[in-house]
């Protein structure tokens, strides 16, 4: 990515209160600097099935989800293939006859998918939309380059999710283990038994009532912690 390209990421970076705000300002500099291009998004594949990641202003909603449902349109085929899709009117086009319909139907008659090499991840294609019929044609060059340079910001913003979601994988594990904890020692108090006839215990109500451990867990020590529990003893 250019020294300017990195400038701008960075200021987005700064004064964005989230990935979603950084990746849409990512789309509307698309629009700004690609020739002939109303719209752009981001498509990418996670958990095996294709997903918009950010839109432009002035997006027509659904336009990529029609594309995901039908498993057809340019920027499924983009990322799927890591070939460019370019189709500069929609009116004759023939390869996405569902998509091609619903497109028209919202304004859109040029669309250009660039494909996207993200790490990570098995596909990603950043979709320029035009409103003119070969809106697209003098400005391909340049939507090629900034998807080389989007590919570094998305790198970042995916990075940065799957940071959080890590993290936020281990708070959740560290309060399942800290409310299992505290179950076993009430049973242990209860009962006069050890830890691990406490725990024996839990989990064969837990598979009895078909309900998750820390559920059930959580469920033993709101009861013993109720204000009222105690009086009723």
């Amino acid at each position: 990515m250019s020294s300017e390209a990195s400038d701008t990421l960075d200021q987005a970076m700064a004064r964005s209160s989230g990935l979603d705000t950084l990746l849409r300002d990512l789309t509307d500099r698309a629009v700004q600097e690609v020739p002939g291009a109303d719209a752009c998004s981001i498509t990418v594949r996670r958990a095996g099935r294709l997903l918009t990641l950010a839109g432009s202003d002035g997006m027509p909603s659904g336009l990529d989800l029609r594309q995901y449902e039908k498993g057809s349109g340019p920027c499924v085929d983009a990322a799927e293939t890591g070939e460019e899709q370019y189709a500069p009117d929609l009116a004759d086009e023939s390869r996405w006859p569902s998509y091609t319909q619903y497109a028209l139907s919202t304004g859109v008659r040029c669309v250009l998918a660039v494909p996207v090499a993200v790490e990570g991840e098995s596909g990603a294609a950043l979709n320029y939309y035009g409103v003119r019929a070969g809106a697209l044609d003098t400005g391909r060059e340049a939507a090629r380059a900034f998807a080389a340079r989007a590919g570094d910001a998305i790198d970042v913003a995916l990075r940065i999710e799957r940071r959080r979601q890590s993290a936020a994988d281990v708070r959740t594990a560290l309060l399942s283990r800290s409310v299992i904890d505290q179950a076993v020692g009430i049973l242990m108090a209860r009962e006069r038994i050890d830890a691990r006839i406490a725990l024996e215990r839990l989990r064969r109500v837990s598979q009895d009532r078909n309900v998750k451990l820390r559920d059930l867990c959580s469920q033993l020590v709101a009861r013993v912690s109720a204000p009222d529990s105690h009086r009723r003893k």
